[in-house]
Protein backbone atom coordinates (compact mmCIF):
# COMPACT_ATOMS: atom_id res chain seq x y z
CA UNK A 1 0.00 0.00 0.00
CA UNK A 2 1.16 3.60 -1.17
CA UNK A 3 1.80 5.76 1.53
CA UNK A 4 -0.16 9.24 1.54
CA UNK A 5 2.17 12.38 0.79
CA UNK A 6 2.14 14.58 3.64
CA UNK A 7 2.92 17.51 1.54
CA UNK A 8 1.54 18.40 -1.72
CA UNK A 9 4.25 18.57 -4.55
CA UNK A 10 5.97 21.84 -5.76
CA UNK A 11 4.98 23.08 -8.98
CA UNK A 12 8.55 25.45 -9.46
CA UNK A 13 10.66 24.95 -12.35
CA UNK A 14 14.08 24.41 -12.70
CA UNK A 15 15.26 27.30 -14.56
CA UNK A 16 16.58 25.33 -17.44
CA UNK A 17 13.30 24.12 -17.86
CA UNK A 18 11.79 27.46 -17.51
CA UNK A 19 14.00 29.30 -20.34
CA UNK A 20 13.29 25.92 -22.96
CA UNK A 21 9.65 26.60 -22.46
CA UNK A 22 10.03 30.50 -23.18
CA UNK A 23 12.23 29.83 -25.70
CA UNK A 24 9.59 27.05 -27.43
CA UNK A 25 6.83 29.66 -27.30
CA UNK A 26 8.94 32.35 -29.01
CA UNK A 27 10.12 30.43 -31.74
CA UNK A 28 6.56 29.50 -32.36
CA UNK A 29 5.48 32.62 -32.15
CA UNK A 30 7.77 34.28 -34.82
CA UNK A 31 6.96 31.27 -36.81
CA UNK A 32 3.15 31.96 -36.49
CA UNK A 33 3.72 35.93 -37.54
CA UNK A 34 6.13 35.13 -40.71
CA UNK A 35 3.39 32.08 -41.88
CA UNK A 36 0.76 35.33 -42.09
CA UNK A 37 3.28 37.58 -43.46
CA UNK A 38 3.34 35.17 -46.29
CA UNK A 39 -0.25 34.50 -46.62
CA UNK A 40 -0.96 38.32 -46.42
CA UNK A 41 2.19 39.15 -48.79
CA UNK A 42 3.86 41.19 -47.05
CA UNK A 43 7.53 42.16 -48.14
CA UNK A 44 10.22 43.81 -46.66
CA UNK A 45 10.93 47.53 -48.01
CA UNK A 46 13.85 47.93 -50.88
CA UNK A 47 16.77 49.55 -49.94
CA UNK A 48 18.11 52.31 -52.04
CA UNK A 49 20.95 50.63 -53.34
CA UNK A 50 22.26 54.08 -54.26
CA UNK A 51 24.60 55.29 -57.43
CA UNK A 52 26.74 52.16 -58.81
CA UNK A 53 30.63 53.26 -58.12
CA UNK A 54 31.22 52.46 -61.77
CA UNK A 55 28.94 54.96 -62.80
CA UNK A 56 29.90 58.14 -65.17
CA UNK A 57 29.16 61.42 -62.66
CA UNK A 58 28.76 59.66 -59.44
CA UNK A 59 29.49 62.85 -57.76
CA UNK A 60 27.36 65.53 -59.15
CA UNK A 61 24.17 62.83 -58.81
CA UNK A 62 24.52 62.81 -55.07
CA UNK A 63 25.47 66.50 -55.10
CA UNK A 64 21.82 66.44 -56.67
CA UNK A 65 20.19 64.39 -54.51
CA UNK A 66 21.68 66.27 -51.47
CA UNK A 67 20.40 69.29 -52.76
CA UNK A 68 16.61 67.89 -53.47
CA UNK A 69 17.14 66.50 -49.99
CA UNK A 70 17.37 70.18 -48.88
CA UNK A 71 14.65 71.54 -50.77
CA UNK A 72 12.00 69.43 -49.56
CA UNK A 73 12.93 70.11 -45.46
CA UNK A 74 13.11 73.52 -46.34
CA UNK A 75 9.44 73.44 -47.89
CA UNK A 76 8.80 71.55 -45.34
CA UNK A 77 9.67 73.93 -42.56
CA UNK A 78 8.05 76.96 -44.64
CA UNK A 79 4.75 75.43 -44.19
CA UNK A 80 5.15 74.43 -40.72
CA UNK A 81 5.68 78.10 -39.74
CA UNK A 82 3.07 79.16 -41.91
CA UNK A 83 0.35 76.93 -40.19
CA UNK A 84 1.62 78.03 -37.19
CA UNK A 85 1.52 82.19 -38.02
CA UNK A 86 -1.94 81.21 -39.54
CA UNK A 87 -2.76 79.54 -35.88
CA UNK A 88 -1.38 82.44 -34.00
CA UNK A 89 -3.76 85.04 -36.50
CA UNK A 90 -6.81 82.72 -35.40
CA UNK A 91 -5.87 82.52 -31.83
CA UNK A 92 -5.37 86.23 -32.03
CA UNK A 93 -8.42 87.29 -33.35
CA UNK A 94 -10.56 84.83 -31.55
CA UNK A 95 -9.42 86.77 -28.08
CA UNK A 96 -10.22 89.71 -29.36
CA UNK A 97 -13.60 89.03 -30.04
CA UNK A 98 -13.75 87.54 -26.60
CA UNK A 99 -12.13 90.98 -25.17
CA UNK A 100 -15.10 92.55 -27.22
CA UNK A 101 -17.47 90.52 -25.68
CA UNK A 102 -16.16 91.22 -22.36
CA UNK A 103 -16.16 94.59 -22.20
CA UNK A 104 -19.89 95.31 -23.56
CA UNK A 105 -20.84 92.70 -21.08
CA UNK A 106 -19.05 94.08 -18.38
CA UNK A 107 -20.76 97.24 -19.30
CA UNK A 108 -24.16 95.87 -19.93
CA UNK A 109 -23.25 94.27 -15.79
CA UNK A 110 -22.58 97.74 -14.77
CA UNK A 111 -25.59 99.52 -16.45
CA UNK A 112 -28.58 96.76 -15.69
CA UNK A 113 -27.31 97.47 -11.65
CA UNK A 114 -28.40 99.39 -8.61
CA UNK A 115 -25.36 97.96 -6.65
CA UNK A 116 -22.19 97.12 -7.99
CA UNK A 117 -19.72 94.68 -5.82
CA UNK A 118 -16.12 95.07 -6.74
CA UNK A 119 -14.51 92.20 -5.72
CA UNK A 120 -10.79 92.69 -4.40
CA UNK A 121 -8.01 89.97 -3.27
CA UNK A 122 -7.36 90.48 0.08
CA UNK A 123 -3.40 90.56 -0.34
CA UNK A 124 -3.23 92.95 -2.79
CA UNK A 125 -6.87 95.00 -2.79
CA UNK A 126 -4.63 97.93 -4.14
CA UNK A 127 -3.74 96.12 -7.11
CA UNK A 128 -7.63 94.39 -8.04
CA UNK A 129 -8.58 97.93 -8.07
CA UNK A 130 -10.00 99.50 -11.67
CA UNK A 131 -10.01 103.22 -11.76
CA UNK A 132 -12.44 102.73 -15.33
CA UNK A 133 -15.13 100.57 -13.55
CA UNK A 134 -15.00 103.19 -10.51
CA UNK A 135 -15.56 105.75 -12.55
CA UNK A 136 -17.83 104.62 -14.79
CA UNK A 137 -20.17 103.53 -11.42
CA UNK A 138 -19.62 106.98 -10.19
CA UNK A 139 -20.04 109.32 -12.87
CA UNK A 140 -23.13 107.32 -14.13
CA UNK A 141 -25.93 108.71 -12.47
CA UNK A 142 -28.93 107.16 -11.15
CA UNK A 143 -28.09 106.76 -7.28
CA UNK A 144 -25.96 103.76 -8.60
CA UNK A 145 -23.58 102.10 -5.35
CA UNK A 146 -20.14 101.17 -5.46
CA UNK A 147 -18.72 98.21 -3.00
CA UNK A 148 -15.93 97.44 -1.89
CA UNK A 149 -16.10 92.97 -1.36
CA UNK A 150 -12.52 92.51 0.55
CA UNK A 151 -12.21 88.30 -0.47
CA UNK A 152 -9.74 86.00 0.46
CA UNK A 153 -9.17 87.12 3.82
CA UNK A 154 -7.79 84.46 5.39
CA UNK A 155 -4.99 84.28 3.51
CA UNK A 156 -3.79 87.69 5.12
CA UNK A 157 -2.65 88.59 8.68
CA UNK A 158 -4.91 90.27 10.98
CA UNK A 159 -3.25 93.52 11.49
CA UNK A 160 -2.84 93.68 7.57
CA UNK A 161 -6.36 93.17 7.13
CA UNK A 162 -7.70 95.95 9.73
CA UNK A 163 -5.27 98.51 7.97
CA UNK A 164 -6.86 97.84 4.65
CA UNK A 165 -10.56 98.16 6.34
CA UNK A 166 -9.68 101.43 7.75
CA UNK A 167 -8.06 102.75 4.47
CA UNK A 168 -10.54 101.64 1.95
CA UNK A 169 -13.74 102.50 4.18
CA UNK A 170 -12.94 106.50 3.70
CA UNK A 171 -13.19 106.14 0.02
CA UNK A 172 -16.07 102.95 -0.36
CA UNK A 173 -18.29 100.77 1.72
CA UNK A 174 -16.19 98.16 2.63
CA UNK A 175 -17.06 94.43 2.97
CA UNK A 176 -14.39 91.70 4.80
CA UNK A 177 -15.10 88.13 3.17
CA UNK A 178 -14.49 84.98 3.44
CA UNK A 179 -16.00 82.40 0.60
CA UNK A 180 -16.80 78.55 0.91
CA UNK A 181 -14.38 76.59 -1.06
CA UNK A 182 -15.60 73.64 -1.31
CA UNK A 183 -19.39 74.40 -2.68
CA UNK A 184 -20.93 70.92 -4.79
CA UNK A 185 -24.19 70.94 -6.75
CA UNK A 186 -27.51 71.31 -4.43
CA UNK A 187 -28.69 67.69 -4.82
CA UNK A 188 -25.51 65.93 -4.07
CA UNK A 189 -24.92 67.81 -1.19
CA UNK A 190 -28.17 66.95 0.68
CA UNK A 191 -28.03 63.29 -0.04
CA UNK A 192 -24.06 63.49 1.18
CA UNK A 193 -24.76 65.18 4.37
CA UNK A 194 -27.38 63.15 4.91
CA UNK A 195 -25.50 59.88 4.34
CA UNK A 196 -22.39 60.87 5.26
CA UNK A 197 -22.80 64.19 7.89
CA UNK A 198 -20.15 66.12 5.40
CA UNK A 199 -19.99 69.84 5.71
CA UNK A 200 -17.76 72.20 3.52
CA UNK A 201 -15.72 75.01 4.68
CA UNK A 202 -17.55 78.34 6.57
CA UNK A 203 -17.39 81.29 4.63
CA UNK A 204 -17.72 84.80 6.86
CA UNK A 205 -19.45 87.98 5.66
CA UNK A 206 -22.43 86.52 4.12
CA UNK A 207 -24.60 87.84 6.96
CA UNK A 208 -23.46 91.16 6.64
CA UNK A 209 -23.53 91.48 3.12
CA UNK A 210 -26.77 90.23 2.51
CA UNK A 211 -28.07 92.68 5.53
CA UNK A 212 -26.33 95.88 3.72
CA UNK A 213 -27.97 94.69 0.66
CA UNK A 214 -32.01 94.58 1.92
CA UNK A 215 -31.26 97.39 3.61
CA UNK A 216 -30.58 99.28 0.43
CA UNK A 217 -33.49 97.24 -0.95
CA UNK A 218 -35.91 98.86 1.36
CA UNK A 219 -34.78 102.02 1.28
CA UNK A 220 -35.26 101.71 -2.67
CA UNK A 221 -38.64 99.91 -1.91
CA UNK A 222 -38.15 97.72 -4.99
CA UNK A 223 -36.61 94.56 -5.99
CA UNK A 224 -32.44 95.25 -6.56
CA UNK A 225 -30.44 94.19 -9.20
CA UNK A 226 -26.51 93.69 -7.84
CA UNK A 227 -23.55 93.03 -10.02
CA UNK A 228 -20.02 91.34 -9.32
CA UNK A 229 -17.62 92.44 -11.40
CA UNK A 230 -13.39 92.30 -10.74
CA UNK A 231 -10.32 91.00 -12.17
CA UNK A 232 -9.90 87.10 -12.72
CA UNK A 233 -9.48 84.92 -10.23
CA UNK A 234 -10.67 87.23 -7.33
CA UNK A 235 -13.27 85.24 -5.93
CA UNK A 236 -16.40 86.49 -7.78
CA UNK A 237 -18.48 83.18 -8.62
CA UNK A 238 -17.59 81.69 -4.88
CA UNK A 239 -19.41 84.46 -3.68
CA UNK A 240 -22.21 84.23 -5.67
CA UNK A 241 -22.11 80.61 -4.38
CA UNK A 242 -21.55 81.34 -1.08
CA UNK A 243 -24.06 83.90 -0.66
CA UNK A 244 -26.60 81.53 -2.39
CA UNK A 245 -25.71 78.59 -0.38
CA UNK A 246 -25.14 76.05 -3.19
CA UNK A 247 -23.01 76.00 -6.42
CA UNK A 248 -24.95 78.20 -8.63
CA UNK A 249 -21.73 79.28 -10.88
CA UNK A 250 -19.00 77.40 -12.03
CA UNK A 251 -15.32 78.32 -10.23
CA UNK A 252 -12.39 76.75 -11.09
CA UNK A 253 -8.38 77.76 -10.27
CA UNK A 254 -8.12 78.62 -14.11
CA UNK A 255 -8.72 82.41 -15.03
CA UNK A 256 -11.72 83.54 -16.85
CA UNK A 257 -13.59 80.40 -16.27
CA UNK A 258 -17.15 82.89 -16.37
CA UNK A 259 -17.66 83.72 -20.22
CA UNK A 260 -20.83 84.62 -20.38
CA UNK A 261 -23.62 86.82 -17.58
CA UNK A 262 -25.70 84.99 -15.80
CA UNK A 263 -27.94 85.71 -13.48
CA UNK A 264 -28.70 84.49 -9.96
CA UNK A 265 -31.62 84.76 -7.25
CA UNK A 266 -30.06 84.31 -3.80
CA UNK A 267 -33.80 85.37 -2.17
CA UNK A 268 -37.00 87.10 -3.79
CA UNK A 269 -35.44 90.88 -3.30
CA UNK A 270 -32.08 90.04 -4.94
CA UNK A 271 -30.77 89.09 -8.07
CA UNK A 272 -27.17 88.62 -8.45
CA UNK A 273 -25.60 89.22 -11.77
CA UNK A 274 -22.28 87.13 -12.33
CA UNK A 275 -20.35 88.50 -15.20
CA UNK A 276 -16.85 87.70 -16.77
CA UNK A 277 -14.09 89.41 -15.52
CA UNK A 278 -12.51 93.00 -16.26
CA UNK A 279 -9.62 92.31 -19.25
CA UNK A 280 -6.43 94.26 -17.84
CA UNK A 281 -5.11 96.99 -20.62
CA UNK A 282 -2.07 96.00 -22.09
CA UNK A 283 0.17 99.30 -20.70
CA UNK A 284 -0.11 98.33 -17.68
CA UNK A 285 3.44 96.98 -15.80
CA UNK A 286 4.39 93.81 -16.07
CA UNK A 287 3.54 92.23 -12.79
CA UNK A 288 -0.16 94.04 -13.54
CA UNK A 289 -0.50 91.67 -16.66
CA UNK A 290 1.09 88.33 -14.82
CA UNK A 291 -1.71 88.56 -11.71
CA UNK A 292 -4.44 90.23 -13.61
CA UNK A 293 -4.85 89.35 -16.92
CA UNK A 294 -6.29 86.32 -18.30
CA UNK A 295 -3.38 84.38 -19.40
CA UNK A 296 -3.94 81.19 -21.49
CA UNK A 297 -1.03 79.11 -20.30
CA UNK A 298 -1.47 76.36 -22.89
CA UNK A 299 -0.85 78.34 -25.65
CA UNK A 300 0.94 81.62 -24.15
CA UNK A 301 4.96 82.29 -25.04
CA UNK A 302 7.37 81.07 -22.62
CA UNK A 303 8.84 84.42 -22.71
CA UNK A 304 5.76 86.00 -21.71
CA UNK A 305 5.31 83.52 -18.52
CA UNK A 306 8.80 84.29 -17.57
CA UNK A 307 8.60 87.81 -17.48
CA UNK A 308 5.42 88.06 -15.38
CA UNK A 309 7.43 85.30 -13.07
CA UNK A 310 10.86 87.96 -12.81
CA UNK A 311 7.73 90.68 -12.52
CA UNK A 312 6.39 88.73 -9.33
CA UNK A 313 9.73 87.85 -7.81
CA UNK A 314 11.25 91.44 -8.08
CA UNK A 315 8.55 92.80 -5.77
CA UNK A 316 8.87 90.41 -2.99
CA UNK A 317 11.52 89.52 -0.36
CA UNK A 318 13.51 87.56 -1.67
CA UNK A 319 15.00 85.31 1.97
CA UNK A 320 11.01 85.09 2.57
CA UNK A 321 10.31 83.37 -0.84
CA UNK A 322 13.51 81.28 -0.30
CA UNK A 323 11.91 80.34 3.37
CA UNK A 324 8.57 79.44 1.23
CA UNK A 325 9.77 77.25 -1.07
CA UNK A 326 12.70 75.44 0.75
CA UNK A 327 15.14 76.22 -1.73
CA UNK A 328 18.71 77.40 -1.73
CA UNK A 329 20.17 80.71 -2.97
CA UNK A 330 19.06 81.69 -6.63
CA UNK A 331 20.79 84.47 -8.71
CA UNK A 332 17.83 84.91 -11.27
CA UNK A 333 14.61 83.47 -12.33
CA UNK A 334 15.59 80.47 -14.40
CA UNK A 335 17.94 79.30 -12.15
CA UNK A 336 15.00 80.03 -9.23
CA UNK A 337 12.63 78.07 -11.68
CA UNK A 338 15.48 75.09 -12.36
CA UNK A 339 15.51 74.87 -8.35
CA UNK A 340 12.10 74.82 -7.57
CA UNK A 341 11.00 72.50 -10.86
CA UNK A 342 14.22 70.02 -9.15
CA UNK A 343 12.30 70.20 -6.13
CA UNK A 344 9.17 69.10 -6.97
CA UNK A 345 10.12 66.00 -9.46
CA UNK A 346 9.27 68.49 -12.74
CA UNK A 347 11.93 67.00 -14.80
CA UNK A 348 12.35 66.10 -18.42
CA UNK A 349 14.43 63.15 -20.08
CA UNK A 350 17.90 63.14 -19.29
CA UNK A 351 16.76 64.69 -15.57
CA UNK A 352 16.67 68.52 -17.23
CA UNK A 353 14.21 71.03 -15.39
CA UNK A 354 10.43 71.54 -16.80
CA UNK A 355 10.93 75.43 -16.92
CA UNK A 356 7.58 75.37 -19.01
CA UNK A 357 5.55 73.34 -16.89
CA UNK A 358 7.00 74.81 -13.68
CA UNK A 359 6.17 78.86 -14.79
CA UNK A 360 2.76 77.51 -15.79
CA UNK A 361 2.07 76.01 -11.66
CA UNK A 362 3.65 78.84 -10.69
CA UNK A 363 1.38 81.27 -11.57
CA UNK A 364 -1.64 79.30 -10.48
CA UNK A 365 -0.64 79.37 -6.86
CA UNK A 366 0.16 83.26 -7.29
CA UNK A 367 -3.68 84.00 -8.33
CA UNK A 368 -5.19 80.65 -6.26
CA UNK A 369 -5.51 80.59 -2.71
CA UNK A 370 -2.16 78.72 -1.62
CA UNK A 371 0.17 81.35 -1.37
CA UNK A 372 -0.18 83.46 1.46
CA UNK A 373 1.49 86.93 0.82
CA UNK A 374 0.35 90.83 1.66
CA UNK A 375 0.77 94.31 0.53
CA UNK A 376 1.00 97.19 2.75
CA UNK A 377 -1.76 100.20 2.16
CA UNK A 378 -0.16 103.59 1.06
CA UNK A 379 0.98 105.57 3.98
CA UNK A 380 -1.35 108.45 2.99
CA UNK A 381 -4.75 108.91 1.49
CA UNK A 382 -4.76 110.42 -1.97
CA UNK A 383 -8.19 110.20 -3.62
CA UNK A 384 -8.35 109.38 -7.49
CA UNK A 385 -9.28 112.41 -10.00
CA UNK A 386 -12.57 110.93 -10.28
CA UNK A 387 -13.68 110.71 -6.59
CA UNK A 388 -14.39 113.94 -4.17
CA UNK A 389 -16.00 113.93 -1.01
CA UNK A 390 -19.33 114.57 -2.40
CA UNK A 391 -18.96 111.23 -4.24
CA UNK A 392 -17.71 109.53 -1.75
CA UNK A 393 -20.70 111.12 0.61
CA UNK A 394 -23.19 110.22 -1.98
CA UNK A 395 -21.59 106.22 -2.25
CA UNK A 396 -22.32 105.91 1.53
CA UNK A 397 -25.69 107.29 1.66
CA UNK A 398 -28.32 104.33 2.78
CA UNK A 399 -25.62 102.46 4.53
CA UNK A 400 -25.38 101.85 7.93
CA UNK A 401 -21.77 102.56 8.01
CA UNK A 402 -21.28 101.33 12.19
CA UNK A 403 -23.19 98.27 11.92
CA UNK A 404 -21.14 97.43 8.61
CA UNK A 405 -18.23 98.38 10.82
CA UNK A 406 -19.40 96.00 13.76
CA UNK A 407 -19.84 93.35 12.07
CA UNK A 408 -16.38 93.71 10.24
CA UNK A 409 -14.95 93.38 13.37
CA UNK A 410 -17.13 90.54 14.23
CA UNK A 411 -15.80 88.85 10.77
CA UNK A 412 -12.05 89.66 11.98
CA UNK A 413 -12.35 88.13 15.49
CA UNK A 414 -13.94 85.04 14.13
CA UNK A 415 -10.80 84.39 11.60
CA UNK A 416 -8.27 81.93 11.57
CA UNK A 417 -5.00 84.23 9.93
CA UNK A 418 -1.60 83.22 9.21
CA UNK A 419 1.00 84.83 11.11
CA UNK A 420 3.31 87.45 9.35
CA UNK A 421 6.08 85.27 9.69
CA UNK A 422 4.56 82.62 7.40
CA UNK A 423 3.71 84.97 4.93
CA UNK A 424 5.34 86.92 2.11
CA UNK A 425 5.92 90.52 2.09
CA UNK A 426 4.93 92.10 -1.53
CA UNK A 427 4.88 95.48 -2.89
CA UNK A 428 1.95 96.21 -4.79
CA UNK A 429 2.22 97.65 -8.60
CA UNK A 430 -1.27 100.43 -8.23
CA UNK A 431 -4.13 100.55 -9.40
CA UNK A 432 -4.84 98.58 -12.52
CA UNK A 433 -6.09 99.71 -15.68
CA UNK A 434 -8.98 98.18 -17.35
CA UNK A 435 -11.08 98.28 -20.86
CA UNK A 436 -14.55 99.03 -20.11
CA UNK A 437 -17.87 99.22 -22.79
CA UNK A 438 -20.62 100.92 -21.43
CA UNK A 439 -23.98 100.37 -23.48
CA UNK A 440 -27.21 101.84 -24.16
CA UNK A 441 -30.13 99.58 -21.82
CA UNK A 442 -32.13 99.06 -24.35
CA UNK A 443 -29.28 96.35 -25.58
CA UNK A 444 -29.40 94.33 -22.34
CA UNK A 445 -32.31 91.78 -23.40
CA UNK A 446 -31.53 89.19 -21.69
CA UNK A 447 -32.40 90.57 -17.80
CA UNK A 448 -35.90 90.81 -16.61
CA UNK A 449 -35.72 94.78 -15.65
CA UNK A 450 -39.32 95.77 -17.12
CA UNK A 451 -40.97 98.62 -14.91
CA UNK A 452 -44.37 96.41 -15.42
CA UNK A 453 -42.44 93.27 -13.64
CA UNK A 454 -40.93 95.13 -10.99
CA UNK A 455 -44.43 96.74 -10.15
CA UNK A 456 -46.07 93.38 -9.92
CA UNK A 457 -42.94 92.13 -7.84
CA UNK A 458 -43.88 95.05 -5.37
CA UNK A 459 -46.96 94.18 -5.31
CA UNK A 460 -47.04 90.82 -4.82
CA UNK A 461 -44.14 90.82 -1.96
CA UNK A 462 -44.05 94.40 -0.47
CA UNK A 463 -40.82 93.22 1.12
CA UNK A 464 -42.58 90.75 3.78
CA UNK A 465 -41.57 87.52 4.55
CA UNK A 466 -43.93 84.74 2.52
CA UNK A 467 -43.58 81.43 1.48
CA UNK A 468 -41.93 80.66 -2.28
CA UNK A 469 -43.32 80.67 -5.48
CA UNK A 470 -44.84 77.73 -6.69
CA UNK A 471 -42.40 76.83 -8.88
CA UNK A 472 -39.64 76.98 -6.60
CA UNK A 473 -41.73 74.63 -4.41
CA UNK A 474 -41.88 72.22 -7.15
CA UNK A 475 -38.13 72.51 -7.64
CA UNK A 476 -37.11 72.16 -3.86
CA UNK A 477 -40.13 68.81 -4.10
CA UNK A 478 -38.19 67.16 -7.03
CA UNK A 479 -34.85 67.80 -4.90
CA UNK A 480 -35.81 66.38 -1.91
CA UNK A 481 -37.16 63.47 -4.12
CA UNK A 482 -33.77 62.85 -5.99
CA UNK A 483 -32.28 63.03 -2.61
CA UNK A 484 -34.38 60.78 -0.74
CA UNK A 485 -33.80 57.66 -4.20
CA UNK A 486 -30.33 58.13 -3.71
CA UNK A 487 -29.97 58.10 0.24
CA UNK A 488 -32.12 55.25 -0.15
CA UNK A 489 -29.20 53.49 -2.88
CA UNK A 490 -26.38 54.66 -0.75
CA UNK A 491 -28.11 53.12 2.66
CA UNK A 492 -27.76 49.09 3.11
CA UNK A 493 -30.66 47.31 2.91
Amino acid sequence: MKRPKLRKASKRLTCHKRYKIQKKVRTEHHRKVRKEAKKRGRKKPKKDPGVPSTAPFKEQLLREAEQRKQRLEELKQKQKLNRQKEHEKKRKLEAKKNAKIKEKAEGKVIEASDVVLEVLDARDPMGCRCPQLEEAVTCSGGGKKLVLVLNKIDLVPKENLEKWLNYLKKEFPTVAFKSATLMKDKTLVRALQAVFQLSHTECLGTKCLLKILQEYGKTLNKAIQVGVVGFPNVGKSSIINSLKGARACNVGLTRGVTKSMQIVHTDKHTKMLDSPSIIADPSNSALALALRSIIDTEESDSADLLEGIHAILSHCNKQQVIMRYSIPDFENTEEFLALLAQKRGMLKKGGVPDIENITKVLLCDWTGARISYYSQPPESQTLPPYLTEDKIAEMQECFNLKNLEEENNNTVQALKCPSPANSIIFQSAGMANGTIVIEEESEWENLETSKEEETEEEEEENFTESDDDPDNLEEEMDVEEVNQGFIRLLLPV
